[in-house]
């Protein structure tokens, strides 16, 4: 089929001997043009009974080759074509500042370029010095519930993890036994007084005759000790009234402190006795409540000079993070010996827990205010650099340059530190980006640290954020801007036009590339499919 062949080459003119598509199409074009060899009675391969087989039709794959081909090469031109106008234009519209892009040349981080750093100035203002301490909250009272007497329980009158008040009644024992022996007591009582009575009326008659000279002297005395008898009786017969009128009232069992409830120990309808060492329920005192912290031996006398001086000191507590402050109190009292195993004192400090935030045995972080000091110069934390040369800092210079000033640090609380020496109120430092910095090198400085967040730029860094906006303003104009409009503005248009050209010539190759292998790998795919 010469017609065919000459077709699929006008159709692909790049199907040229040494062309990577004409290897590809090779064994196609080769089949095309060989001599057929039908099967005649000539023909050695023919076999006998079998009335020669049809001639292999190949022109329909060849079609269905140049279909293929056509179709991939309009599939694939808009897209390589949009790629190529699509980096043209974030070329125009990354301007000559951001032409490099990130970390390249051109741009604010390139290789070369003038360091870009966060500054911040130092000011004046009052630090707190602050001691730190792990500790644990502690109840005041921490009170097993147990009952006095003997008995079936009742009632219980509280819900769990209820709070309770001091004398609330909670519970109620079985009464009826003590009632019983609030009688046999009260009857035993009146049986005594009555023999009492009578001993005291033959003693009055034995002292009668006794001065009549009627009787013996030690019969008086034997009436007079039986009256001291039977008194003694009476008092013990008191005695057991008042203990079954006291059992009666630990019949009705109440809570001895304020606070809350826990679990249940016990249901009601059992049998509980004084002897028990669960008890009924536990109640724990939540307000006032105490935190139990340490803090270093060597802070103690700090501690000890302001607590004799009679100055109540402030106790934070906060939550395990220590982001979270939970409550504020004062310092009660330090424990009278240090723990040699730990060289720590125990302190305790005092909470009014009203918001229940504090919980018992909670693990807590205590800050306790020692001092505060006023007047004193503060920067960032951020800033102070730590080598072999001691600690500093790099100065910002109103040239844009930067120093390296040795400093000394003193108190450091959160973000801000303290500087005893080396540093003056309203100098600048570099809070960020100091790590590739040299003494004496160039900066531009982005914006303050503590106006970070606002993005208010610091001082001498105006002029470089306007030149930031007109260089972006000017680049999205030119991206939205017809192609006879000017592409950015003069000071940056001849570093950006060679980078624009380079991109756009790079995507046509490399389109041009890939419709080229993606039309010889669809023939090769139907060539192989044929076969």
């Amino acid at each position: 089929m010469p017609g065919t062949a000459a077709s699929l080459r006008r159709f692909l003119p790049e199907l040229t001997p040494g062309n990577a598509v004409f290897t590809w199409f090779s064994p196609i074009y080769t089949m095309n043009n060989k001599p057929s060899s039908p099967m005649t009675e000539n023909n050695p391969t023919k076999i006998a009974g079998q009335s020669g087989a049809r001639p292999r039709r190949w022109w329909p794959w060849l079609l269905a080759i140049v279909v293929a081909g056509g179709a991939a090469y309009f599939y694939f031109k808009p897209a390589s074509a949009d790629a190529q106008s699509g980096s043209a234009a974030q070329g125009a519209a990354g301007g000559g500042r951001r032409s490099g892009g990130p970390g390249g040349p051109g741009g604010r981080g390139g290789f070369g370029g003038t360091p870009v750093v966060v500054a911040a100035t130092a000011k004046t203002g009052d630090i707190a010095v602050y001691l730190d301490g792990l500790g644990t909250v502690t109840p005041l009272s921490t009170v097993t519930v147990k009952t006095h007497v003997d008995g079936q329980l009742m009632k219980v009158l509280f819900t769990e993890g209820q709070i309770v008040k001091s004398g609330q009644l909670i519970a109620i024992v079985d009464p009826r036994p003590y009632h019983v022996q609030l009688e046999q007591a009260e009857g035993t009582m009146a049986h005594d007084q009555a023999l009492l009575k009578n001993a005291e009326v033959d003693l009055e008659r034995y002292r009668t005759l006794y001065k009549q000279d009627s009787i013996a002297e030690q019969q008086l005395a034997t009436q007079d000790a039986l009256v001291r008898q039977y008194e003694a009786q009476t008092k013990v017969d008191r005695a057991s009234i008042d203990s079954a009128k006291l059992n009666l009232i630990y019949c009705n069992i109440t809570a001895p402190v304020s606070g809350r409830v826990g679990l249940r120990q016990v249901d009601p309808g059992n049998i509980v006795h004084a002897s028990d060492t669960a008890g009924i329920v536990v109640i724990t005192q939540l307000q006032p409540i105490t935190v139990v912290f340490s803090i270093p031996e060597d802070n103690i006398p700090g501690v000890m000079q302001k607590l004799q001086a009679g100055t109540k000191l402030d106790v934070d507590t906060y939550d395990r993070s220590q982001k979270n402050k939970l409550a504020s109190g004062t310092l009660l009292t330090v424990d009278n010996q240090i723990d040699q195993s730990t060289g720590t004192v125990k302190l305790k400090a005092s909470f009014a827990n009203a918001d229940y935030a504090l919980f018992p045995n909670q693990f807590v972080n205590s800050k306790l205010l020692v001092d505060t000091r006023h007047g004193v110069t503060l920067i960032p934390s951020a800033g102070i650099q730590r080598g072999s040369q001691g600690t500093y800092v790099y100065i910002v210079n109103p040239d844009n340059t930067v120093s390296m000033r040795l400093i000394k640090v003193g108190i450091t609380q959160g973000d801000s530190s303290s500087i005893d020496d080396g540093l003056k109120p309203g100098e600048t430092i570099v809070v960020d980006g100091a790590d590739k910095l040299r003494d004496g090198a160039k900066v531009e400085v982005a914006t303050s640290f503590a106006n970070a967040a606002a993005g208010t730029p610091a001082a001498g860094a105006g002029k470089r954020h306007k030149k930031d906006a007109s260089a972006d303003a000017s680049a999205a104009a030119s991206a939205s801007a017809p192609p006879t409009a000017p592409a950015v503005t003069p000071a940056v248009a001849p570093a950006t036009a060679p980078a624009a050209s380079a991109n756009a010539a790079s995507a046509a190759d490399g389109s041009q590339r890939h419709r080229r292998d993606a039309s010889a790998a669809e023939g090769q795919s139907a060539a192989r499919s044929g076969q």
